[in-house]
């Protein structure tokens, strides 16, 4: 990147955040520290009012706003990509903003451009995803928990557990919003069990808002905290064989827990974790023989005694 766009990417950065730190926009342009107090200076000297709060960081004047900016034909399509692909993770509250951002976008661009960016979306379609479509009416939306993170709003909700199916009211203080396994999980503080916990929005059964203000724990980071629980939670491993055919679909899976691959003919060894035995169980026999366990001895004594078991269950026959 040369100068001209890497100063216009620094005014941007600053732009788009309330303050930034001179760290932050050394590692986003993978410059030194010195050059970017050489940018700043630079930003300085032609008029840009970047203010500088010493152990804060930078930012610029209230009120000062940059001219609108062209997008590339890149940038374009990108943008059209990225709004197609959140519109897959999303849900039905996020739909008709996600369609009037990008018709905004699309009224900015040049004839060219937008005629560009209209060719890439008839040509990219998304394929099924792992669960059924995006339901309808859920009682949490990603709107919801937006609005909640955005206003520090403490929630009322009504949950239903996996598992058992517990059906249990809490209190809590939403930290942040992650999305795995086709899923959308809030991460929040649990007055009830005084502990961060995971809860997926669509086993929120009932959401109010309570009129209580809530603050970020100061040491508390979303990466980190993901981070510790995948450590604690999967101490334990399992090398297992998959054939060619059940090989992705595993690698796909348990993408969470994969540690280790190791090729061989006709498919590959790996080295899952997992916090649970008993649950990797269900999982692996869903496999039939395209599976087979290689270590350690207690996984394949569990396989063997849950096969034997399913199999009586299944030879009974018998009305339900």
């Amino acid at each position: 990147m040369n100068r001209i766009d890497r100063l216009m990417g620094t005014m941007l950065l600053l732009q788009s955040r309330r303050v930034t730190r001179a760290e932050d926009i050394a590692e986003h342009f993978e410059i030194s520290l010195r050059t970017v107090y050489r940018d700043v200076a630079a930003l300085s000297e032609i008029g840009i009012p970047v203010i500088a709060e010493a152990g804060v960081g930078y930012s610029l004047m209230k009120g000062y706003l940059l001219p609108p900016i062209m997008f590339s034909e890149d940038e374009a399509a990108a943008l059209g990509m990225a709004a197609m692909s959140l519109s897959r993770t999303s849900d039905p509250s996020l739909d008709a903003s996600i369609q009037s951002a990008l018709l905004k976008v699309k009224a900015a661009l040049p004839e060219r451009q937008r005629a560009r960016l209209e060719r890439v979306e008839e040509s990219v379609v998304f394929g099924w995803d792992s669960y059924a479509d995006k339901p309808e009416g859920k009682i949490a939306s990603l709107v919801d928990l937006q609005k909640c993170l955005a206003e520090q709003r403490a929630l009322r909700i009504t949950y239903k557990t996996g598992g058992r199916g517990e059906v249990t009211t809490r209190e809590v203080e939403p930290l942040g919003l992650i999305h795995y396994l086709d899923y959308w999980h809030v991460i929040a503080w649990c007055r009830l069990r005084q502990d961060y916990r995971d809860f997926r929005l669509d086993r929120i059964q009932k959401l109010d808002f309570l009129d209580v203000e809530v603050r970020r724990p100061s040491g508390f980071d979303l990466q980190q905290y993901l981070k510790s629980q995948r450590t604690e939670e999967v101490s334990l491993e399992v090398k297992v064989f998959f054939d060619s055919y059940a090989l992705c679909r595993a690698k796909r899976e348990w993408s969470l827990g994969l540690v280790a691959e190791e090729e061989l003919a006709g498919g590959a060894i790996l080295t899952l974790s997992t916090g649970d035995y008993d649950w990797m169980t269900g999982w692996l026999l869903s496999f039939r023989e395209k599976a087979r366990v290689i270590e350690p001895q207690t996984m394949r004594d569990l396989l063997v005694e849950e096969a034997r078991r399913l199999a009586m269950h299944h030879a009974g026959g018998g009305s339900v």
